[in-house]
């Protein structure tokens, strides 16, 4: 079964940013930029690859604030400039990230649905991932306000 038929397998946030989608999609697209927002509060990160493509490959470590390094290998499955962009995470936990940017007037409403294999993996996940994500959006926000005031 695959995540689409089980509704409980994805973990679901969005949010309305004060920037267009060109500039959303430029701060995944830019790796300096995407360093510098990406994870939790606190984290920090280095890229090894960084293929900004279908297909591409992303191998990243996450460096957390008490020290410890979480590696990470995604592969980007779909880029749609300033729309859409859909990110296999390929290592443990897998889940497919799919990210999607809608314009409302000068503003951007931007969709974030991490889907995992069950049910029972996004239960398990969920206390660590939504507020997670939420931080992850938080400080994609704070970047954008930089880059627009």
């Amino acid at each position: 079964m695959t995540p689409a038929n089980h509704p409980d397998a994805a973990l679901r946030t969005g949010r309305l940013l004060s920037a267009s989608p060109r500039q959303v999609f430029a701060a995944f697209e830019q790796a300096d930029q995407l360093a510098r927002w990406w994870g939790p509060s606190g984290f920090n990160n280095s890229f090894e690859r960084f293929e900004f493509r279908p297909g591409g490959r992303w191998v990243f470590v996450m460096h957390g604030p008490g020290g410890a390094d979480y590696p990470n290998e995604c592969v980007f499955r779909v880029v749609e400039p300033d729309t859409r962009i859909v990110i296999e995470h390929v290592v443990a936990p897998w889940f497919t990230l799919t990210v999607t940017l809608t314009a409302r007037g000068e503003q951007t409403h931007l969709g974030w649905v991490q889907a995992f294999d069950s049910p029972e993996a996004a239960a398990t996940l969920r206390p660590v991932c939504e507020p997670a994500n939420e931080q992850n959006l938080d400080r994609l926000q704070a970047l954008l306000a930089g880059q627009c005031s």
